[in-house]
């Protein structure tokens, strides 16, 4: 590899860094003045060119540089294409769902606002749980990739750079919030895209495919590992984006619902393009001989194929890899930074708590955040973790998003997605004949790459068993009512089309029809309860 020197390195690295941190506090300082509303959120202020820039900068890491050159050795240009479109067009569920949250939760800036109207408290806090479990095992990924990439291009310690990125964004997102990661994400998404086009040219003229070895390689036949990502991938994808605030944040930014569309297919166009050549360098190495190596008994493994394509290119191309990596991990960071701080003050504090110990704390979290991305043994399993939860949970959360099924609650929200993720268990053990095993899959810790279909099960008992799990609480709930109803002699309303009354704060009174005449004349609450928010 053309291997900039010690000093070299050392020089690009904490030159970028020190360039956005004079950036980021610099213009964190024009927004000394802004409220907290501000500093947690921007609603309705940002148009469809920053928008997507955001997107890119929000869904592009350090990491990628990482699994999808991997996949493409895994499942050759099948999986290339079934990655980068899986990755890509998720991110259209904001641009659809969000308009019709918006509407529905106008106050809100992250989807656990709207769950709390929706379903009540109780689900809104696991929802809670489980996002910001996700952004923090996002930081630590993103973290273990960075010091992966800077060890690998550079032979330095990658632990110094890890701690002063963590420094240097926690910095700025703490003074201006945010806004400022919204601002910085537009400059360093901007920088990304220009610096992959040169990175793309460089190892497009430099390096030399042997065609002989295209053929013999098979990675242009289908396979079956190809096909089950067709279905793995886009579930487990599209439902882990719903946990990401940071994509949320910037969904209800959008000043118009056509800011939206337009920023999000931007975004999502250039990642498409931008994902699909960084995995085809998985491709090019194989073709080029670079992998699996010339050592039978060390071959070069398949994450780590764009590295290996750099070792007969110039210096100065591993110069602009490093920036770029550096560009992408402090946008990546600093988004799920704030994104942590919004839903932490949002959904457990309801706004009330001094934004400033909610920073401190999120500055405490990053401590074991670093400490886990050093021993992080594979950056794409760290996203698995929270992958089944999500594929076991968004289902049952989504039905509340159609008017017509106002009789699912909370309650069966939070049995589906627990009960998701038991199925998977379930399956497990019967696939494996093991219980261990059993448990071993909800953690996916074979990944998704394994042979048979173990992966591939899971990601099917997690969506199907939430939805009959929520759906068998929604019939144990509804028999329990019934049969109260008839003890206590009353009509049985639980399926009636709730009538809403207003209540104090986030919580509103809702009662049925038929009984509406009752309550308002005698003050008596139905059997239906309450239900927190304006949904419907």
């Amino acid at each position: 590899m053309g291997q900039p020197s010690s000093e070299a390195s050392n020089a690009i690295i904490y030159t970028t860094l020190g360039v956005f941190l004079i950036m980021g506090t610099g213009v964190a300082w024009t927004l000394r003045n802004q409220t907290k509303g501000e500093y947690l959120a921007g609603n309705r202020t940002q148009t469809a060119i920053p928008l997507a820039l955001n997107f890119i900068a929000s869904a592009l890491g350090s990491g990628i540089l990482f699994t999808y050159p991997e996949i493409a050795t895994l499942a050759g240009l099948q999986g290339v294409l079934v990655y980068a479109l899986a990755s890509a067009l998720p991110l259209f569920v904001f641009s659809s769902l969000g308009p019709i949250i918006r509407r529905k939760c106008p106050e809100g800036f992250v989807l656990t606002e709207w769950t709390r109207q929706r379903y009540g408290t109780v689900t809104a806090l696991y929802l809670s749980f489980v996002t910001l479990v996700t952004l923090f095992l996002y930081m630590v990924a993103e973290l273990s990739a960075i010091g992966q990439v800077v060890e690998t291009l550079t032979g330095l310690n990658g632990l110094p750079v890890i701690i002063v990125e963590c420094v240097i964004t926690t910095i700025y997102t703490s003074l201006g919030g945010f806004r400022i990661s919204f601002i910085t994400d537009n400059i360093q998404g901007a920088m990304v895209i220009g610096l992959i086009v040169i990175a793309a040219i460089a190892i497009g003229v430099e390096t030399k495919i042997d065609t002989s070895l295209i053929e013999p390689s098979g990675l242009l036949k289908e396979n079956l590992l190809g096909w089950q990502l067709l279905y793995i991938l886009p579930v487990a994808i599209l439902t882990n984006d719903f946990f990401l605030s940071n994509f949320w944040l910037r969904t209800f930014a959008s000043k118009t619902d056509r800011d939206l569309w337009i920023g999000v297919t931007l975004a999502a166009l250039i990642i498409l393009i931008i994902i699909t050549m960084i995995g085809c360098t998985g491709l090019i190495a194989a073709w080029s001989g670079v992998w699996p190596g010339s050592d039978p008994e060390n071959p070069l493994p398949g994450s780590m194929t764009f590295f290996g394509l750099l070792e007969n290119l110039p210096a100065w191309v591993v110069g602009f890899v490093l920036v770029m990596s550096v560009s992408l991990s402090c946008a990546a960071f600093d988004s799920l930074q704030s994104a942590m701080v919004s839903s932490a003050s949002n959904d457990l504090f309801r706004n009330k708590l001094n934004v400033w110990w909610i920073r401190g704390a999120v500055v405490l979290v990053i401590i074991p955040t670093v400490v886990l991305a050093i021993k992080a043994p594979s950056i794409l399993q760290i996203y698995l973790i929270s992958d089944l939860v999500s594929a076991a949970t968004i289902p049952v959360l989504v039905i509340g998003l159609s008017d017509r099924c106002y009789w699912f609650r909370g309650f069966e929200v939070v049995v589906g997605g627990l009960g998701g993720i038991f199925t998977v268990f379930i399956f497990g053990a019967i696939y494996y004949k093991d219980a261990y095993k059993g448990a071993q899959l909800m953690l996916l810790e074979d990944g998704i790459y394994q042979e048979g279909w173990a992966a591939f099960g899971a990601f099917v008992a997690a969506p199907v068993g939430g939805l009959v799990w929520g759906f068998g609480a929604l019939a144990l709930r509804l028999a329990v009512q019934w049969v109260q109803a008839k003890r206590k002699g009353v009509r049985f309303d639980a399926l009636d089309r709730p009538v809403v009354m207003e209540g104090e704060g986030d919580a509103v009174q809702y009662v049925a029809g038929g009984d509406l005449e009752t309550i308002l004349s005698t003050g008596q609450e139905s059997g239906a309860g309450k239900i927190p928010g304006k949904f419907f």
